[in-house]
Order: C-alpha cells, then structure tokens, then sequence
C-alpha cells in the first residue's frame, strides 16, 4: 500500500508550498508539490533494483518560477498553442495571450496552472493514500470564458503506475485540456541525453504542423517517415534526419494521433532504457500524445542536484488534445460545454526488461 509523507517545500510568492511524497511497497517514491502541480522527483529501479531519478526538474524556487521548459508542470487551462491566441465559441471571438514568441497562444497563457498554488490533501484510496490538488480558474482567467475548477489526483500504486486523473468542470462553455510536462530520462535525469534510449508509440498518424508548431490541417500517415515509431526506434535515429516537419520542429515536438479510440483508456507509447533495463509505458485515456525531444534545453539553467541539462536530456509524452484543435472541429476537441465533466486519466507504468 502507498503511503505519502508531507513536509514544507519552496516558499513561493503565493505562500508556503509542500512537498508530498509517496512511497508503495516496491520501493518507488514519487514526489510532487503543490506548487505548480509539478512532479518533482520519480525514483524508479532498474533490473538491479537500484533506485535512479528519472525526470529533469529544479532545486530551487528560481527555478520553478521560471521554468521555461516547463519541466513537470501541471499545464492548463489548455496545454500545447493555440495558432494566434484566437478561438471562436458559441459566435464569440476569444483573443489570448500570446506567450509563445508573441505569435501563438502556449500551455495556458502568461500565468499558467503551473504557477498556481493548488490546494493540496492526502486523501485514501484502494491502493493507500493518494494526493488530490484542486484548483479554481475564474471566469476571464488568462482571457479564458468560466470558471472553471479542476481536480488532480497523483496516485503511485504497487505495480509501479503512477497515475494522473484529471477532473474539471466549467460554469460556461470553455477550453479544457490538461497534462504534464515531465521530461522522462530513463537513465537518470543527470546522465546525458536521451538520443540513446527507445521509443515506440501506438500511433498510425501524426498532425503536420507549419514552421510555428501549428496543424495545418492535415493528419498524415507515419509509414515511411521518421515519425515512425509503431516499432521500437532509438529517439536520435533520425532526429536529424532531412525531414520537413523534423527541420520545422528542430526535432521530434508533435502530435501523434493515438490508435486507441479517445475516452478509453488505451496504449500511447513506451520508452526503454537498454542499459538500466528501466522500461516506461504510457496509457492515455487522451486522443494524441505530443512527443518533444528536449529540443531547446540549451543547458543555461540549473536543475536540481546541481546539474545543468543538456540539448535532449529528456523527452516528454503530454497525453492531450491536438494543439489548435478547438480551431479544427472535426477533430477530438477540448471544448468543454457547461456542466459537463472533463474526466480523463494518463499513466505511466515502470517496469524492466
């Protein structure tokens, strides 16, 4: 059974944050904070039984506070851009912040959910305990329409799954689309970079997106591609290969349109670590998965442990909807009508092999 002690963490602007960590029966420990809903250290054994870190994050507040690369963030009110911060609901033009190089709309605006204080409690469940985050976005929040309130739920469970539920529900109409940004290095967060490691994802198509990051429009098949990863590939195979979308996106930073049917909770990618044995899968109850290879760490800021992470040190699978799909409605889409649920769950299992 997991059991999570609480202790005081960052003292922020907001207040006083905490930092909960949980611990089940095989050893691993999964710590997170209320700040931010980040993820800050995921302990995970390799076929020794030995205990590494295995996603990038900070050590100090200056850090989280910044956080460029938004390394284990909660992200919302809508993660991933939104093509000229403009959306369209119920007749009504919405204009956002245009936080990514003044041009698009990115992970929820100037101030995310990554740089709320949410409210925190160990709460019990099947496997033990389980830390439930909540949180309240006000109507007009970051130009968004309604309040909406959100509940995340971090649970570690004896066969080594950590999983994220994600609740929310709105007074009005909005856009909900929820995820983490934890940066996996399966290796250990401070051992290099990830160019190494294996990567397949369950996914016969991806979005094509234009020099900004934003879908054009259409869904292409991965066959004969570098997006193809339905078997296993090392992630620096082809990362630098002469491929439009790779040179648009100076790496893997896109979309896969998952095999599973949206809503049901279903297979997403794995990721393999051959010289620890570490093995991570993902299921996603999400329709897509946005696979960013660490392409802009560019080793300036200083990450916990005292260590500066390399161009590529971690790759992130943000469980999502497309990005700019609530500009695309023929696609699965993250408009959320009032009173009704938002109820989706990612995971993600370690195990070895």
């Amino acid at each position: 059974m997991t059991t999570i002690t609480q202790a005081p963490y960052l003292m922020t602007d907001l207040g006083q944050s905490t930092l909960y960590t949980m611990r089940n029966k095989n050893g691993m420990q999964v710590s997170a904070t209320d700040f931010g809903g980040h993820l800050v250290s995921v302990l995970a054994p390799d076929r020794d039984g030995k205990l590494a870190d295995v996603i990038l994050g900070y050590g100090d507040y200056a850090g989280y506070k910044v956080n460029k690369y938004y390394l284990g963030a909660a992200v919302g009110r809508c993660a991933n851009r939104i093509g000229k911060g403009r959306f369209t609901l119920n007749g009504k033009e919405y204009q956002l912040a245009l936080n990514d190089n003044g041009v698009n709309h990115l992970h929820g605006g100037t101030v995310g959910f990554d740089q709320k204080l949410w409210a925190g409690k160990v709460i019990s469940c099947e496997e033990g305990q389980a830390l439930r985050l909540r949180l309240v976005s006000p109507d007009g929040e970051e130009h968004y329409p309604g309040a909406l309130s959100v509940t995340m739920t971090y649970t570690l469970t004896d066969r080594n799954e950590l999983v994220l539920h994600y609740e929310a529900a709105s007074d009005a109409d909005t856009v909900c689309n929820l995820t983490n940004h934890a940066y996996f290095n399966l290796a250990g967060h401070n051992s290099g970079t990830i160019l190494g490691q294996r990567l397949k994802i369950y996914a016969d198509h991806f979005t094509e997106a234009d020099a900004e990051s934003i879908p054009t429009g259409r869904v292409l098949p991965v066959e004969g591609t570098p997006m193809d990863f339905r078997d296993y590939h090392r992630v620096g195979e082809r990362i630098d290969a002469d491929y439009l979308p790779l040179n648009y996106g100076g790496g893997y930073d896109h979309n896969w349109v998952l095999n599973s049917p949206a809503g049901e909770l279903g297979p997403c990618a794995e990721m393999w670590d051959e010289a620890s044995g570490r093995h991570m899968t993902c299921l996603t109850t999400l329709p897509g998965v946005q696979f960013y290879s660490g392409n802009f760490i560019d080793g300036t800021q200083l990450g916990k442990e005292g260590c500066y992470y390399e161009k590529r040190g971690g790759l992130c699978l943000e469980t999502q909807f497309a990005p700019d799909s609530v500009n695309h409605p023929e696609w699965p889409n993250p408009v959320l009508r009032a009173g009704e649920p938002y109820d989706h769950t990612t995971i993600y299992r370690f195990d070895v092999k």
